[in-house]
């Protein structure tokens, strides 16, 4: 089973949400859209779900062209970070609800469910209503829902966004194995770059509008193809800074150098564009080929198991992202200390060139 858009794009009163895009999402993993608030991910997902029309392109499934059909004649379910459940019924009637629609036989609607129920651990509550659930309960009861209809597609728009840190922890870690082996596409839009990699699988990467790289997600993690799509893969935002490049040494500011090895001292002298993700920033030499980065600390945030700071490097805003406490103060100056082996350099034009 595949999803596939040609040369999709999406306009409403001028404004464009979605530029030209091609894009295939095949069953077997899932499928993960990564991007900002407003990159695009929603809009996305309702031209192939056929809630919006495209201005211009088409939407395959499975080869058939379906940009003409509704919605309910493509078989696909949609679980949003909202907990959409029909207050008036009982869980039961909750996920049953499109099976009645398709006019499917009792018997079979009720072991459907049953399984449903039992998969997301909701055997308990099928008699009850929304309103006696909690919120990972209701989230539960949408995703048996889309479980039971057995659709083509699943399109899950941030499904965990609106629960607690802990039921999010305990659906992140179900939903590979509740949909694998289904045969349905599993679509999955996300904020947050560490969710992309626990859901594993193929990743989109989405801004204002457009796909900037798709690959299996830890290799564009890894080799992000370009400035842009290393920037969407990373929270907090990645670190960046112009440096030169001369012989076999970079310089970053004045005072700022390392020695350069591998493909980085291959590279024709000039100006580049450094990045390196906040968690290989540290307070802490860990080794002896990192780079001293001086700072002064400009905010502090702890959350109880890693701590970060907003530090000015005086020609930069950075992050240092770390396991553990330390106890920095707004306007100390610190030392910080960056893996050289976590750069990623680009050329002028942006494009990842070591």
């Amino acid at each position: 089973m595949s999803i596939e858009v040609r040369n999709l794009v999406r306009k409403v009163d001028g404004i464009t949400h979605i530029k030209e895009t091609n894009l295939v999402l095949e069953s077997g993993h899932f499928n993960v859209l990564l991007g900002a608030t407003g990159a695009g991910k929603t809009s996305l997902i309702k031209l192939m779900a056929g809630l919006d029309k495209p201005s211009s392109g088409q939407v395959f499934m499975d080869g058939q062209d379906v940009t003409g059909l509704s919605t309910q004649k493509r078989n696909i379910s949609l679980v949003h970070q909202f907990f959409v459940n029909y207050a008036h019924m009982t869980v039961f009637d909750n996920i049953a609800s499109p099976l009645k629609v398709a006019g499917m036989a009792k018997s079979e609607i009720e072991g459907r469910v049953e399984e449903a129920a039992d998969i997301l651990q909701l055997r308990p509550m099928l008699h009850r209503r929304p309103g006696e659930l909690s919120g990972g309960q209701q989230q539960r009861t949408a995703l048996a829902r889309a479980i039971a209809k057995e659709s083509k597609a699943v399109f899950l728009d941030e499904p965990l966004a609106n629960l607690d840190y802990k039921l999010r922890e305990e659906l992140r870690d179900q939903l590979p194995d509740l949909f694998a082996d289904r045969g349905a596409v599993v679509v999955y839009a996300t904020s947050e770059p560490e969710e992309a990699l626990l859901l594993t699988g193929k990743t989109a990467l989405l801004d204002d509008g457009r796909v900037t790289q798709f690959g299996p997600t830890t290799q564009i993690y890894h080799h992000p193809q370009d400035l842009l799509s290393a920037s969407v893969f990373s929270n907090p935002p990645i670190n960046v800074s112009q440096v030169v490049k001369q012989g076999n040494e970079a310089r970053m500011g004045e005072h700022i150098r390392w020695k350069l090895d591998g493909q980085a001292a291959g590279l024709s002298d000039g100006n580049y564009t450094i990045a390196i993700r906040p968690n290989h920033v540290t307070p802490v030499k860990i080794a002896d080929d990192f780079v001293t980065i001086p700072g002064k600390v400009l905010v502090t945030e702890l959350s109880g198991s890693e701590s970060s700071a907003h530090f000015s490097t005086g020609i930069n805003n950075w992050v240092s992202l770390t396991p553990g406490v330390h106890p920095y103060e707004v306007g100390q100056d610190c030392q910080f200390y960056a893996d050289l082996s976590h750069f990623f350099y680009f050329a002028p034009d942006g494009k990842l060139v070591a």
